[in-house]
C-alpha cells in the first residue's frame, strides 16, 4: 500500500508530530518572566533553526541513508515505530524524551535560558520543534514524493505553513494556555497523539510491503 503523499496528509502529518499548541505550552514556561521580546526573538530564531535542520533532512536525509547502507523501506519501519511510542506519550500525556525534555533536561534548559538567555537553538528548535519524529517524518514524506518536484515543493510549503502556525502559536502562547488550561491542552494533545498512532502504523505497513517486495 502506498501512501498518497498529498498535501492534506503531508500537513496532518507535519502539524501533529510538531505539534505547535503542545510546544507553545512549554515555550511559555520556558520564557516564564521574559519580555515580549525576548519571546519574539527566540520564537523567530527558534523556527528558523528548526526550519533550516527539518530542509536539510527533508533533500540530503535518504542519501545520508543510502551511504549508511540503510533502504528506505527499513527507516519507514524504524521511523514508523518512533513515531508509534511518541504517540504513546501524547495519548497519555508522558514525556519519554523523544520529543520534549527529561526533568533534568528540563532544569539544565531553564537554567541556561536564564544565564545564557538563548534558547532558540536548545531546546526551542532541537527538540521541541524539529525533533526527532519531525526529522523522521521530513525524510519518510520526501521519499514518498519520489522524483515528483512539485509534490515535493508542496511539502516545502505544508512544512513553511506547519512553522508559520508554530511561530504565530508561540507569540501568543501566554493567551493560548490562559484560554485552554492545562486540560484542553492534554485533550487536544491526546487526539493527536491517536492520529499519530494511525500515521506511524501506516509507514511500518508500507516499508513491510516494500520490503517484501524487494526481497
Amino acid at each position: 500500500m502506498h501512501i498518497d503523499p498529498s498535501l492534506g496528509y503531508s500537513f496532518l502529518a507535519l502539524f501533529v508530530i510538531i505539534d505547535p499548541i503542545g510546544t507553545a505550552a512549554l515555550f511559555l514556561g520556558l520564557t516564564h518572566g521574559m519580555s515580549e521580546s525576548y519571546r519574539r526573538e527566540m520564537a523567530a530564531r527558534g523556527v528558523v533553526v528548526a526550519g533550516i535542520l527539518l530542509l536539510f533532512f527533508a533533500f540530503a536525509g535518504e542519501i545520508l541513508l543510502q551511504a549508511l547502507g540503510i533502504g528506505l523501506a527499513a527507516f519507514r519501519i524504524a521511523g514508523g515505530i518512533l513515531l508509534f511510542l511518541l504517540a504513546i506519550d501524547m495519548v497519555v500525556v508522558r514525556q519519554s524524551g523523544l520529543r520534549t525534555l527529561t526533568k533534568t533536561e528540563n532544569r539544565e534548559a531553564d537554567r541556561e535560558a536564564r544565564a545564557r538567555h538563548d534558547i532558540s537553538v536548545f531546546p526551542l528548535a532541537i527538540p521541541l520543534i524539529a525533533g526527532p519524529g519531525a526529522l523522521t517524518t521530513m525524510v519518510l514524506l520526501m521519499g514518498q514524493a519520489g522524483g515528483n518536484w512539485s509534490a515535493r515543493i508542496g511539502l516545502i510549503a505544508v512544512l513553511v505553513a506547519v512553522l508559520a502556525i508554530t511561530y504565530a502559536l508561540l507569540l501568543a502562547a501566554n493567551r493560548l494556555v490562559k484560554i485552554l488550561g492545562t486540560t484542553g491542552v492534554n485533550a487536544i494533545t491526546r487526539v493527536l497523539g491517536i492520529l499519530l498512532a494511525a500515521l506511524a502504523m501506516q509507514f511500518v505497513l508500507d516499508g513491510l510491503v516494500e520490503g517484501l517486495h524487494l526481497g
